[in-house]
């Protein structure tokens, strides 16, 4: 008899339970959050991208004088989507050399009158060093938008990521941790520019009923597939036919349809992820511990990084543990041999913004902004899932894996 063949979900997303799918009870996702997150009101939005959007129009509206956004060069093709969605005009900032960060020079090299918003991204659970960026862009009148997709439950000075900025938007989409399939979350640190978000949302997002009944009934196969006995055919064999046929990009979950819908966050979806909010807590708890423990086993491993929070005093959250190897070529031999072993291994992203074929089309002049220290980070950075299922056992095998490419030459590595 042939064993099952065991496959890991890319990051530690929080399992939804059966009970969580009735369809009575309360509905007021917003409010449960905004006191979860400890804030006096949240925007609720179909997607993390469709937040952003709303973001960008609304301070479209107050300073429309301004027409860039400054992004990390290595971040999602969804940013840069919704940017030129918007009509407003991308810049590329290149990364810290050290942090998966900003870099502060490339930045204010980018800033300037024209500026319209500054997006720090606090990337797979890791916390941004925001408090370092505020001066530059309050200098010459720009806003911050945290791009804290990845990072709902992270924290920093005690308070969660999203306060420092003038705006932030958390994704409630597959693997995010609470998840909604796909969903968005949007704050505002000042009043008056919370309402200005609230007036636009009720200006601009309607109820789509053929939407909302396709994510709901992809709610339900979510909650119904995401555990070990299905993760395979749902999730193992399509990486594998991505990789067999040599695309990176579809397998990093980097190929995306170009149009963004906005709609309205359903009622039965909302009380689905209300009532796992209350498991979100001791998940993240449970994450942090695990990765503690196997942190400690890749720090004793030869020249392999792992990616701590950029900002002091911050608590990032651990859906995933972000390692930089020593080059491209090692990076390359690990996925090469491994990525489709079951073990949880991925790509943040597979490229830079403007490495990407599909995308290079919406970045206009961004196209060539030098963003050589991005690309190294892109070459040579992956993930491995912090997900409970990952078992001790197997963690042990992607561990002599990683040895085995650090300490062998490239070719003979995995």
């Amino acid at each position: 008899m042939t064993a099952r063949r065991i496959t890991v979900p890319p990051t530690a997303g929080l399992p939804l339970q059966l009970g969580d799918l009735r369809p009575w009870g309360d509905p007021r996702l917003d409010r449960a959050l905004a006191t979860w997150l400890g804030v006096d009101e949240v925007l609720l939005e179909c997607s993390g991208t469709s937040a952003l959007m709303l973001a960008l129009r609304t301070l479209q509206q107050r300073a429309p004088e301004r027409c860039e956004v400054v992004v990390p060069a290595y971040t999602c093709p969804l940013v840069a989507m919704a940017v030129a969605q918007c009509g407003l005009q991308l810049r590329l900032c290149d990364l810290s050399p050290d942090r998966l960060d900003l870099d502060g020079n490339a930045l204010d090299a980018l800033l300037s009158h024209r500026t319209l918003a500054v997006v720090p991204t606090h990337l797979g659970g890791r916390v941004a060093d925001v408090a370092s960026l505020l001066p530059r862009a309050q200098a010459c009148g720009a806003y911050v938008i945290e791009d804290a997709a990845q990072a709902l439950g992270a924290r920093v000075h005690g308070r969660s990521v999203g306060l420092q900025g003038d705006i932030a938007l958390f994704s409630l989409a597959v693997g995010k941790g609470l998840s909604t399939y796909e969903g968005g979350v949007l704050l505002a640190r000042e009043p008056v520019l919370m309402a200005a978000l609230r007036a636009q949302h009720q200006q601009s997002i309607r109820p789509h009923l053929a939407w909302e009944l396709r994510r709901s009934l992809a709610l339900l196969g979510y909650t119904a597939a995401y555990r070990p006995a299905l993760l395979d055919a749902v999730y193992g064999a399509p990486l594998r036919r991505s990789l067999a046929r040599g695309d990176w990009v579809e397998a990093a979950g980097d190929d995306f349809d170009s149009q963004i819908p906005q709609h309205s966050l359903g009622a039965g979806r909302q009380r689905v992820a209300l009532r796992a909010l209350v498991r979100l807590r001791g998940h993240w708890e449970q994450a942090q511990q695990q990765a503690q423990q196997r942190i400690t086993q890749l720090r004793a491993l030869p020249g392999l990084e792992v990616v701590d929070d950029a900002a002091p005093q911050a608590q990032g959250i651990w859906p995933v543990i972000l390692l930089r190897l020593p080059s491209a070529a090692q990076r390359d031999a690990l996925m090469q041999a491994h990525w489709a072993s079951g073990w949880g291994l991925s790509l943040p992203f597979s490229q830079v913004l403007p490495d990407y074929a599909r995308y290079a089309p919406l970045l206009g002049e961004a196209l060539h902004d030098p963003v050589p220290q991005a690309r190294d980070w892109a070459q040579r950075l992956l993930a491995i899932s912090n997900s409970a299922w990952l078992s001790d056992a197997l963690f042990a095998q992607l561990l002599a894996a990683l040895t085995r490419t650090l300490t062998r030459p490239p070719a003979a590595a995995g």
